[in-house]
């Protein structure tokens, strides 16, 4: 019943951060905060106690009910080394997300937070779903409440009402995500299809349609249905339309989830179903999918370089930095893979840190152009340290998480396509120009912004601690990154098993 919990903590917090919003005063408005941390925090205090590193290869924890017999569908979740990383990803950055929150979101606050504890209970039950029919439902729930996050309280346009401009990326995002899904949807039945053709048995259960997934052209396509779908997600090139205009208009708790959360359902996806399911088609589409994945890292980097809003700036590089990843699942081996975890988890930090500061940036200067913010470093000194250990994070500065990420996942793709990895390595010296851009427009040269008011107040306290959080994290992780390889260590000898077996064959 533990999984269950998990999952229904954040859900049951929801209607209550809802009735608890309903008060005007500025003391009762912060009580939907107080009791989405304290549902977060002690979510990730029962998701701590579930560590089982003893259990070997198999699940740790495993939970199967009976929900919809008729059709074979059941209530299966389970925990290994992979779901536990992540469900951690997913609640420190909740908890970031709702405490960010608290100085930006005046309107509606318990209606907000209770939208964005139904989104970590969607992304929780994406990371621990193994029906592939809870999978589905799980994945189309947490879009929902995205796109009400976006759409009611983004930032929308100078140009164009806030309204108007955050509904529009708010609707791009969900028609893309939505018209992925059914691709995926359809693979799932055609896959249960199979199955049933082939035992009798109707069945969404991930362990037995494992065992009769089809090779050869079928299972190219069943892959190619669950890839494009996940793709979105990452985004991968061309299918991430929607990114930039989400993440510019969702606010500042929106871009935490979306950046250091949601995209990475994506990449989960993929090597939880996509190459455990169909690792013959995987070793077809690989070469593929990783030259895919060299197009995101350079065209998201030249992309982010050309940007003046510095949101948009954090936005574009991320389709960069999830390029390495895809490059790293497709990569089809261990060390690969580790990196592809590791960039995940830097990545969801670094970039949510970055979010963060772009929303302090907006809150006290009312703008996130780089060109009229210039010369806040000596004013903001504190603020500017952290921006420039986040942006040099974000390149692959040796000592920290994403350099570990990046390093193993040109190693890995070196072993299995060296051309692949020498292109995607032109990513990190473009990596290098826009972070630094980054820092020197807003930090540096002529002060662009009057020193008299508050609106060059350096971070406060609670904005310093969160950042620091972010940064330990990041610094912990470069320099013990055996602490996430222990964790993962059976579950990567289990997909290398799975895939060799693909590869033999």
């Amino acid at each position: 019943m533990a999984l269950i919990w998990v999952i229904l903590i954040p859900l049951l917090a929801a209607p209550i951060c809802w009735w608890a919003g309903r008060a005007r005063t500025d003391a009762e408005l912060k009580v939907p905060l107080i009791v989405a941390l304290l549902a977060l925090l002690f979510d990730l205090v029962l998701v701590l106690n579930l560590f089982d590193p003893a259990s070997g290869g198999g699940w740790w924890l495993a939970i199967d009910m009976p929900w919809i017999p008729r059709f074979g569908i059941t209530l299966s979740l389970a925990l290994d080394g992979l779901g536990f990383v992540m469900l951690l990803l997913a609640l420190v950055l909740g908890i970031a997300a709702a405490w960010v929150s608290a100085r930006e979101i005046r309107e509606a606050s318990g209606a907000f937070y209770a939208t964005l504890m139904l989104s970590i209970a969607g992304v929780l039950g994406v990371f621990l779903a193994v029906d592939l029919f809870l999978f589905f439902l799980f994945w189309e729930l947490m879009l929902v409440p995205v796109y009400f996050l976006i759409a009611a309280w983004g930032h929308g346009d100078a140009e164009r009402s806030s309204t108007q401009s955050s509904t529009q990326s708010a609707i791009k995002f969900f028609i893309y995500t939505q018209a992925s899904g059914l691709l995926m949807l359809l693979a799932i039945v055609a896959l249960v299809w199979l199955h049933f053709d082939a035992t009798g048995e109707l069945t969404f259960a991930f362990d037995a349609l494992r065992d009769t997934a089809p090779d050869g052209p079928a299972g190219v396509w069943l892959l190619l249905g669950f890839l494009i779908a996940f793709a979105v997600k990452l985004p991968a090139v061309p299918l991430h339309g929607w990114l930039p205009d989400a993440h510019t208009d969702a606010p500042t708790g929106g871009s935490v989830i979306l950046a250091g959360i949601l995209l990475k359902t994506g990449a989960y996806g993929l090597l939880r179903f996509g190459l455990p399911l169909f690792p013959d088609a995987a070793v077809v589409i690989a070469p593929y999918a990783m030259w895919l994945g060299v197009v995101a890292v350079l065209y998201g980097a030249w992309l982010a370089y050309a940007q003046t809003d510095f949101k948009r700036l954090v936005a574009y590089s991320s389709i960069s930095h999830m390029g390495f990843v895809l490059i790293g699942i497709f990569a089809l081996n261990i060390q690969a893979w580790q990196g592809a975890v590791m960039q995940m988890i830097a990545h969801g930090l670094s970039t949510a840190a970055l979010f963060v500061v772009a929303g302090i940036l907006q809150r006290r200067l009312g703008t996130r152009e780089m060109s009229a913010v210039g010369g806040l470093w000596q004013h903001m000194p504190v603020l500017g340290g952290f921006t420039l250990l986040f942006a040099i994070a974000s390149i692959g500065l040796p000592g920290l998480a994403n350099f570990i990420g990046e390093f193993l996942v040109l190693l890995g793709a070196y072993k299995a396509h060296a051309p692949v990895a020498v292109v995607a390595a032109l990513g990190l010296v473009l990596a290098a120009v826009y972070g630094l851009v980054l820092v020197q427009r807003s930090f540096h040269g002529p002060l662009e912004i009057p020193p008299t008011s508050d609106a060059v107040a350096d971070a406060t306290v609670d904005e310093r601690m969160l950042l620091a959080l972010f940064a330990l994290l990041v610094a912990v992780l470069g320099v013990q990154p055996q602490l996430l390889f222990d964790v993962l260590g059976p579950w990567l000898d289990g997909l290398a098993v799975v895939i060799d077996a693909g590869v033999d064959s």
